[in-house]
């Protein structure tokens, strides 16, 4: 996706790739797809000591980034998870370890970071007053230095496997301590007071999702976190733009080696100027995908003003054209192509299943045509 990475990176990515290739086959992963978290706790422990929960966390708190750049360090993991569909809430659980690692100095909550560094615990995100993107929690208000909270959260990511419950606005972050219960926590109540969380079906097969129910929940706040609430849903998008595109990489790469040794008629299939032209199209927006993502992750990187739109337009461009590309290699393979047996669809799956995550790609636009009229306002 990027080019011209360090020699630190380059062995960064390829320890991933090479721990990923090793442990989630295709069979690997329709037999965790049964587990209730979609992978085994001792799987996402030992990617974490690969790196996988520490590039948003200064060193002086056992985190570290490869290059000086974090998320683009962090985007490569996403990458490569992208193109082995691999389980595991690395975008909630990093989200998680970017705010405790930037608030620890004045908050307690920093104790439950060496855990999320080392994998033992993992935890989910839920953005309040999304309601625009992708999720519908009602900010009842402040009381002293607590978030009140009435409502649902739809679709959070790994919240039913977590042991940590990120809740953030534009300003504010608070942490939630989700009290250890069973591994299967279907329609669970009381893990935290005043929250109760409920598994959701998901089209991914190893991908988790849930929905949190807040009843006038009280949730303590972290001092200091204007500076890091306003950056969060931008960090997940970019993660998030940067593993769609991994997964539109291998889907166009098995469907280019399918039409060069698929003949028909006598003649291989991507000799055919149909075939031609609509992969002409999908080359297009998998080079404009990774070109828009790089974009996002540098600016959020840099923390410059343009972050969020850059974050908003690779969501609008990346959520439209992903599936969209991933349908294309499907129908090119034929009738094989939709048998739920052939590798295809656990990309399609990831792609699909990520479109509407932190909003849809037509909630983005809107974002993004939000942020375009303010500053020619101003």
């Amino acid at each position: 996706m990027r080019l011209g990475l360090t020699p630190d990176q380059e062995f960064f990515q390829d320890n991933t790739r090479k721990f990923l290739d090793a442990s989630v086959s295709p069979a690997q992963l329709r037999e965790w797809s049964g587990l209730p978290s979609g992978h085994p706790a001792p799987w996402w422990r030992q990617g974490a000591a690969l790196g996988w929960t520490s590039p948003l966390v200064p060193e002086s708190l056992a985190g570290g980034t490869v290059s000086g750049a974090a998320l683009a360090d962090l985007a490569l993991v996403a990458h490569e998870w992208g193109r082995h569909a691999a389980p595991g809430p690395l975008i909630a659980t990093n989200v998680a370890a970017y705010c405790l690692g930037q608030l620890a100095a004045g908050s307690d909550a920093v104790s439950a970071l060496p855990s999320l560094l080392s994998g033992e615990t993992t935890a989910a995100w839920v953005r309040v007053g999304g309601g625009d993107l992708g999720q519908s929690v009602l900010k009842v208000g402040l009381e002293g230095e607590r978030l009140i909270l009435e409502g649902v959260a739809e679709a959070v990511e790994g919240a039913a496997d977590a042991d940590w419950l990120v809740v953030s606005s534009d300003e504010q972050v608070g942490l939630v301590a989700l009290t250890p219960t069973a591994a299967d926590r279907s329609n669970a109540a009381g893990v935290a007071e005043g929250v109760e969380i409920s598994r959701r079906e998901g089209i991914d097969l190893n991908r988790r999702w849930a929905r949190v129910r807040f009843d006038r929940t009280s949730v303590p706040l972290l001092s200091g976190a204007a500076p890091v609430a306003h950056r969060l849903l931008d960090l997940a998008l970019c993660l998030q733009q940067a593993e769609s595109v991994g997964a539109m990489e291998v889907a166009f790469a098995m469907t280019m080696e399918w039409v060069t040794h698929r003949y028909s008629f006598g003649r291989p299939l991507g000799s055919y100027q149909e075939i031609k032209h609509r992969l002409a199209d999908m080359r297009m927006w998998l080079d404009a995908s990774a070109a828009i993502t790089v974009a996002a992750i540098d600016a959020w990187d840099q923390d410059r003003p343009d972050a969020s739109e850059l974050a908003a337009a690779a969501k609008a461009y990346v959520g439209h054209h992903g599936p969209e590309l991933v349908q294309d290699c499907v129908q090119i393979h034929g009738g094989i192509g939709v048998t739920f047996d052939h590798d295809l669809h656990l990309y399609l799956r990831r792609v699909t299943a990520g479109a509407p995550a932190y909003g849809t790609p037509g909630q983005h636009r809107r974002r993004l045509a939000g942020i375009v009229a303010r500053r020619a306002a101003a």
